[in-house]
């Protein structure tokens, strides 16, 4: 399958780039410059150079990462990692670097999902797929967010997608469940969103802080 070859700012992607075992080797030369989201997605290559907004994307990562974190740790059931994890399903081409994964230690004990070696030393990727993913919508992003990624999570198994998009007022959030027809997002009650892999339900909202900036609170119960 032929990747898609375009240009970022300084960034060609070589025709040699035809599969995704190319792809890897290409992403893991120094070719490639760090801090650039890169993703292939059935036979094409994605390239994320825009900047990242602070109060609908960034700030929203990082309350999902403050929560998710100390609550995987808290019942120890799994691993939250935040951006910058690169999850590859070698049986669907996908290679992508979501906002946030989560894997439980059983996905990990069976081997569904395994933990990939660097070339010089630790763990620097899985393959298979983990059972929270999550991606925060910015305006480059939605078609790949809302349709693409959509798609090949679905494809790859991952068993719930959470999808934000905080551009606008009401934000959105969604927990959407794995289903043999494809994903169906889980029912809201009340405000409150019940996620089955954490076993947990969740509700997002937004306020001002005290200089007037979007603040996002993940409530838990």
């Amino acid at each position: 399958m032929k990747a898609v070859i375009f240009q970022g700012p300084e960034i060609w992607v070589p025709g040699w780039v035809v599969d995704l075992d190319s792809f890897m080797r290409w992403v893991d030369s120094d070719d490639v410059p760090e801090h650039v989201r890169i993703d292939y997605l059935q036979g094409e290559v994605w390239i994320d150079v825009s900047e990242q907004q602070i109060f609908t994307h960034l700030r929203v990562k990082t309350e999902f990462t403050r929560v998710l974190a100390n609550l995987a740790i808290e019942l120890e059931r799994g691993l939250w990692l935040t951006d910058g994890l690169r999850v590859n399903h070698s049986a669907t081409n996908l290679s992508a670097i979501p906002d946030g994964t989560f894997i439980l230690n059983k996905s990990l004990r069976s081997g569904r999902v395994r933990m990939i070696e660097g070339a010089d030393a630790g763990y620097v990727r899985i393959e298979g797929p983990p059972d929270v993913v999550l991606e925060v919508v910015s305006a480059g992003s939605v078609h790949k967010d809302m349709v693409q990624l959509r798609s090949d999570y679905w494809r790859a198994g991952v068993r719930e997608y959470w999808l934000v998009d905080a551009r606008s007022e009401p934000l959105t959030f969604d927990i959407l469940r794995y289903t043999a027809k494809g994903y169906a997002a889980a029912p809201e009650r009340a405000g409150w969103i019940k996620s089955v892999v954490f076993r947990k339900a969740f509700q997002l909202t937004q306020r001002a802080d005290i200089l007037g900036h979007p603040l996002y609170t993940l409530l838990v119960r």
